[in-house]
């Protein structure tokens, strides 16, 4: 099916569900990156601030899927922004993965209050691209404001924002501004995972809305939610380390969700955000060293 794959603004294809490995410890890391790629998946989600870019090397090594085959994608934390020390930061994610090349880096945080070292990072990722150290680079938790002044600012159009963005949050004005820019939206939270454990008053695993729709189908609210980003066009990025749920979040490739369901999830924006509000983000706050290789 065509939506297994998103084209990226510079041609590259990227596989449209990707296993986010956020909060998952190191040790476990591992197992669930194997079975990922052993039940299908072919886009594995990290960072340098998860602490467990080594694991998902690890991972790949013993899933015997060749790295060839499978999408990276990485994000450089605020603590490495700077021309330099981005630069440097790509050695840094591409030594504990154990590749060469990466195919998506991306920057973590738009850091509101030093947006000049946000610049000279992008710079370096503009730098890399050119020099074909990665296949395409992007952004994450930037807001309108933050993609305007990068793109007045940089050369290369970001492929990627990586946002929260599920049934309760859907940031409709960004989603728009990506589209006009040609930059694909892609999902983190995708399933709603933070309206359980953000301390929100409801879940999306709960919501009765999504549970009909669900049940129409013979499938589980979270695959519901994962075809509604599909059909509109969006990556996502959904985190499990449990091998049964890891299954069910790939299998969501033999439905289609009707236009009154579509539009049903989309009415169910609340316009809460249960993340931290990216202007929030800042060194003194945030910063914390990224270990070598």
């Amino acid at each position: 099916m065509p939506e297994k794959t998103i084209a990226l603004n510079n041609g590259v294809e990227m596989p449209a569900i990707g296993l986010g490995v956020f909060q998952t410890p190191p040790d476990v890391t591992v197992s669930a990156v194997e079975s990922a790629l052993r039940t299908g998946y072919r886009h594995i989600d990290t960072a340098a601030a998860y602490f467990n870019e080594r694991e998902v090397g690890e991972g790949i090594k013993r899933s015997d899927v060749n790295s060839d085959a499978v999408f990276i994608e990485t994000k450089v934390w605020i603590s490495d922004y700077g021309f330099d020390t981005t630069l440097h930061a790509f050695d840094k994610a591409t030594g504990k993965l154990g590749v060469d090349q990466l195919d998506l880096l991306i920057l973590h945080q738009p850091l509101s209050n030093r947006f000049d070292l946000t610049l000279d990072a992008y710079r370096a990722l503009e730098k890399l691209l050119a020099d074909g150290k990665v296949r395409a680079i992007g952004v994450s938790n930037f807001m309108p404001a933050h993609l305007d002044r990068l793109l007045a600012e940089t050369t290369v159009v970001p492929s990627v924002n990586q946002i929260e963005l599920h049934p309760y949050f859907q940031q409709k004005e960004l989603q728009h501004l990506h589209a006009e820019h040609g930059i694909v939206t892609q999902a983190w939270s995708p399933i709603g995972g933070i309206t359980s454990y953000g301390g929100g008053e409801k879940s999306t695993f709960d919501d009765p809305t999504l549970l009909d729709i669900a049940a129409q189908h013979g499938k589980s609210a979270a695959q519901v939610m994962l075809r509604w980003h599909l059909q509109q066009g969006r990556s996502a990025i959904p985190k499990s380390t449990k091998p049964t749920r890891i299954a069910e979040n790939f299998d969501v490739f033999d439905f289609d969700l009707t236009s009154d369901q579509l539009a049903a999830i989309d009415a169910l924006d609340t316009g809460v955000r249960g993340g931290p509000d990216p202007d929030s983000i800042t060194l003194e706050n945030y910063g914390r060293e990224i270990p070598e290789a």
